[in-house]
């Protein structure tokens, strides 16, 4: 399990470079609006250094990385929300993501032109926030409607507390605000989740600045003070350097990260603040045939982080055992555990942790 997130923005301001960096893909680059029409899917290793030690302690003969998905979703223009340019295909891909990488391009440059005329990061964001807003209110309106529609004799506490919970959603909406910027002021029920609004998702920046830094001092300010209001974070990018990267065997990347002043890639720090967004975690099974990372909802119980790997294992469960990364490095495998008293028994109501190594126990 790892997890999806779609890379959008407005035409021309670098979704697609950026993707091709990202996944050492080749997905055709133009200047002109909607190059990408087709969503672009690259899956990406995460890279986690506990695989490799735990695997050379376990001798293990392979290792499996958990995977980020990335989605390059054609770009947006004002009035997508009402089918202009490619919106109703763009805004379709975007609620099959988990979470959303918004590109923002944060330099001067005349050969490269700009759907509106001129680079302005807080215009370019208002207009997408806008469009998400707009389609989810079509939503949220059209699935009000209907119940009123349909249930006009229906008084239930049920009834009552959807149409509370759908109005209070609206109110937002129609305010021009994003959904998520109040999930603490509202419950967000299973019918809500499960329409996939847009405004809902998780949501950080990518700011696409040039080589020169000066070139984009201006405009990085901007965001990082945009972001702080949102809540959320953007990541500086220079996608000509994470493409150069991208095509790097690992020792040359470390080298090359190094002479720039650099501890990791851009691709690390998206994934990262991928993982941190969905409030994601990872454990580890360890063995002499593999060591492998499983990507886990922080939270998530134990026979339910069975299911992850198998199943029989949800169906059957017994108990998991347990050691803790730091515990397995310091004893120096299951057998030092084992010896320190570090494994533990669990039962089902266990709340895993990132950076558990665990064998599930099952009877089916």
């Amino acid at each position: 399990m790892g997890f999806k997130c779609g890379i959008i923005g407005l035409p021309n301001v670098g979704k697609s470079t950026i993707f091709n960096a990202l996944t050492s893909s080749t997905v055709n680059v133009a200047n002109y609006p909607f190059c990408t029409i087709d969503p672009n899917v690259g899956v990406v290793p995460v890279n986690d250094n506990r695989l490799q030690e735990l695997a050379a302690i376990a001798h293990s003969k392979n290792i499996i990385p958990t995977f980020m998905e990335f989605v390059d979703i054609a770009g947006l223009v004002r009035g997508a929300s009402k089918g202009e340019g490619l919106g109703n295909q763009f805004l379709s891909h975007i609620r099959e993501t988990q979470a959303i990488a918004h590109v923002v391009r944060c330099f001067d440059d005349n050969d490269i032109s700009h759907v509106s005329g001129n680079i302005n990061p807080m215009s370019d964001i208002e207009i997408i926030d806008t469009e998400l807003i707009l389609a989810d209110l079509e939503t949220i309106d059209r699935l009000y409607n209907k119940k009123i529609k349909n249930n006009k004799c229906n008084k239930s506490d049920v009834f009552i507390k959807e149409l509370d919970i759908l109005s209070k959603i609206k109110n937002f909406l129609e305010k021009g605000e994003l959904i998520r910027s109040h999930i603490n002021e509202i419950d967000i029920p299973i019918f809500i989740q499960q329409l996939n609004l847009l405004t809902l998702k998780p949501v950080f920046y990518i700011a696409n600045v040039s080589e020169t830094i000066s070139n984009s001092d201006h405009y990085f300010s901007e965001m990082l003070t945009l972001a702080r209001t949102k809540n959320t974070k953007v990541i500086p990018i220079c996608a000509k350097i994470e493409f150069e990267i991208s095509q790097m065997n690992t020792e040359d990347r470390v080298i090359f990260l190094r002479e720039l002043g650099l501890k990791y890639s851009g691709l690390d720090k998206i994934i990262t603040s991928g993982y941190n967004l969905l409030k994601l975690g990872t454990f580890f099974t360890v063995g002499p045939k593999e060591t492998r990372a499983w990507t886990f909802i922080n939270g998530i119980k134990a026979v339910q982080a069975a299911g992850i790997i198998h199943s029989d294992f949800e169906r059957g469960f017994i108990c998991v055992e347990v050691i803790s990364y730091e515990d397995y490095i310091n004893c120096k495998g299951e057998q030092g555990a084992k010896e320190m008293g570090k494994i533990r028994l669990e039962g089902k109501n266990y709340k895993i942790s990132d950076g558990d190594i665990v064998k599930f126990r099952f009877n089916v």
